[in-house]
């Protein structure tokens, strides 16, 4: 190994997104075209490595390359209505026999066990079966969609028992009805009833789209619900990414709280969306996921985490434990997505109308959005709402950085007398002072 210290320092990063996905459900779907480009083993891999941590996967596959491929043998031209196929009955023999294919291939992905691959050691289990009701979708403005179907019901008892006994579930895009009949579905259709009726924790689809852009091509990571919303009737993404945007937006609505859209096409998209603070893919949230809050006792872990580099190296004064936890009442974090990523504390000083801004903090994998400047702004906020004058700082390394945003340098005797009386002069942090 090239960098231990780089491994580790990784390995204790990603253990907060362990524990807060354990026993979680994740339905996780990915159209044909990933099997196609030959992604499906890398896939299994990944899939199998969120099994292993306790995440408790359903996976839903598309066909619609494999059925047109299937149609083209046969000579019978695929037949669309905005997007939607009408699946009279060669394209139905079609549909099922491309997902008897998919999901043969899909059991033998999840049955590898090589030596030196994620895959080693594990038994996974995939079970399938009727899980889906469905029903015809009709007549739709004098188009008879014929054997195109949409879900009327998912087994969510018996897929939940399954998950509870240590196997994963695999829903193909295919329905049947109470008269034994079988109908053709969309795979995101699948993938958004099922994360509905089992109250899935997120709906990921992995996707042969790019990754989502705004109107000016700049990358959009994450989303509310509403924004999302916003997005789609902006009207300037393409056809697939709104059709995977529609579901996205449609399962935060109806609770569940994450739903992702992830590119499949770097190595790995999947655990860099969900194990890394900004992921590679796009996230809708029903809520804003990031929260700039008061503290409470239960930060404490988070807080002491965030500040020991900083002071192991001097930057900051050492707090333990107990002293936090005294003070927690102080402090502010801004935590996304139950992981806190900046803190900060504002000490009071009625007597003299001031404030002082301290344990200024913000995780160095995100200091390049402004958490810090945020920060400031809400102590400010908060100093200024009880009726503070005056903000100060004590700092010996960043003080250009507080200079930068209205700061000016000042002595020791400026300090309410209490604050002069506990001043380190050892330390001869400067002094910066910022009328409110």
């Amino acid at each position: 190994m090239e960098n231990p210290t780089e491994f580790v320092q990784w390995l204790r990063s990603v253990a907060p997104y362990v524990h807060a996905f354990r026993n979680k459900t994740f339905v996780v779907a990915f159209p044909g075209e990933l099997v196609m480009a030959g992604a499906l083993p890398v896939l299994a891999h990944d899939l199998s490595l969120l099994h292993a941590l306790g995440i408790k996967v359903v996976i839903v596959h598309g066909s619609r390359p494999q059925v047109a491929e299937q149609l083209a043998l046969r000579n019978v031209p695929g037949r669309f209505v905005n997007g939607v196929r009408i699946t009279d009955t060669a394209a139905m023999e079609c549909a099922k026999e491309a997902a008897g294919e998919l999901r043969l291939d899909i059991e033998a992905a999840f049955s590898q066990g090589l030596p030196n691959t994620p895959m080693a050691h594990a038994a996974i289990r995939l079970i399938s079966g009727n899980f889906i009701t469905s029903r015809p979708l009709g007549v739709i403005d004098g188009i008879d969609y014929e054997l195109t179907g949409v879900v009327r019901k998912i087994a969510a008892d018996t897929i939940h028992q399954i998950l509870a006994s240590g196997n994963l579930v695999m829903l193909s895009p295919l329905g049947f009805s109470p008269t034994g009949e079988t109908f053709n579905l969309t795979m995101e259709e699948v993938a958004l009833n099922a994360a509905m009726a089992l109250h899935a924790d997120k709906l990921i689809f992995i996707t042969e789209t790019p990754m989502m852009s705004d109107a000016a091509g700049v990358e959009i990571h994450e989303l509310s619900s509403h924004q999302a919303e916003a997005v789609l009737k902006a009207g300037f993404l393409p056809a697939d990414t709104a059709f995977y945007l529609q579901h996205a937006i449609k399962a935060c609505n109806n609770g569940v709280p994450r739903a992702h859209i992830i590119p499949f096409a770097q190595d790995g998209s999947t655990l860099l969306e969900l194990f890394t603070h900004d992921g590679v893919g796009t996230m809708i949230s029903h809520v804003n996921l990031e929260s700039l809050r008061q503290a409470t006792v239960e930060d404490v872990g988070g807080i002491i985490k965030l500040i020991e580099p900083l002071e192991a190296d001097g930057t900051l004064v050492k707090r333990g434990r107990e002293l936090i936890e005294r003070e927690i009442e102080y402090f502010s974090v801004i935590e996304h997505d139950q992981v806190i990523f900046g803190c900060a504390a504002l000490y009071p000083f009625d007597e003299e109308k001031m404030g002082e801004m301290a344990c200024l903090t913000v995780n160095p994998e995100v200091q390049a959005q402004g958490d810090g400047q945020r920060l400031l702004i809400h102590i400010e906020n908060l100093a200024r709402a009880r009726g503070y004058t005056k903000l100060f700082v004590l700092t010996t390394r960043t003080a250009h950085w507080f200079i930068k945003r209205g700061f000016v340098p000042a002595s020791v005797d400026d300090l309410p007398k209490d604050r002069q009386h506990m001043y380190n002069w050892q330390r001869k942090s400067l002094v910066l002072i910022k009328n409110l």
